[in-house]
C-alpha cells in the first residue's frame, strides 16, 4: 500500500525537488518559458510537497498577498503521482496553511483545463480568461470562513 504525505519543503534539498518538480510539469511538459517559471514570489512564499513512499511527486506554493488572501499557485504533480488525490491534497494543504496564517481566502488563477478541478474542490471561476506563460487561465477563489 502507497502512503502519501504532504509537508513543508524544509531545507535545500526539499526545495531543490519543488524546483525539479516544477520544472518537469511545467517546463518540460506544458512548455512554460524557464524565466518565466521562477519568479521573485518564490522566496517569500511556503513551498509544500507531496511524497508518495518518500519519493517526491508533487508540490504547490502559497503566497501571502497581504490583503487577507493567499495565492495557490505553481501546483505541479508529476505523472506517476496522478489520478490518487495527491493535487487535492496539495490544494487542502495549502488551504490549511492559509487559514494558520488567518487568511480568508484561497485565491488561484487556474488553466482553463483544470477549472473543473478547482470547482470540485470549492473554487469559483471571475473575471475574464487572461494568457500567463501562453495557456489560457480563469482567476478563481474559495472562501476559507
Amino acid at each position: 500500500m502507497t502512503t502519501t504525505e504532504i509537508r513543508l519543503a524544509r531545507d535545500e534539498r526539499d526545495r531543490a525537488a519543488v524546483f525539479v518538480i516544477r520544472g518537469a510539469v511545467f517546463v518540460s511538459e506544458q512548455q512554460v518559458p524557464v524565466e518565466e517559471e521562477w519568479d521573485e514570489r518564490d522566496t517569500a512564499a511556503v513551498h509544500l510537497l507531496a511524497l508518495t513512499d518518500g519519493v517526491p511527486v508533487g508540490t504547490v506554493r502559497l503566497v501571502d498577498q497581504g490583503d487577507g488572501a493567499g495565492l495557490l499557485g505553481r501546483l505541479a504533480v508529476l505523472p506517476k503521482g496522478r489520478g490518487n488525490g495527491t493535487g487535492a491534497a496539495l490544494v487542502r494543504a495549502v488551504e490549511e496553511r492559509a487559514r494558520e496564517r488567518g487568511l480568508a481566502r484561497v485565491e488561484l488563477h487556474a488553466q482553463t483545463h483544470a477549472l473543473g478541478f478547482y470547482a470540485r474542490l470549492g473554487y469559483t471561476a471571475h473575471g475574464d480568461e487572461f494568457l500567463d506563460a501562453g495557456i489560457p487561465h480563469l482567476h478563481m477563489v474559495r472562501d476559507l470562513a
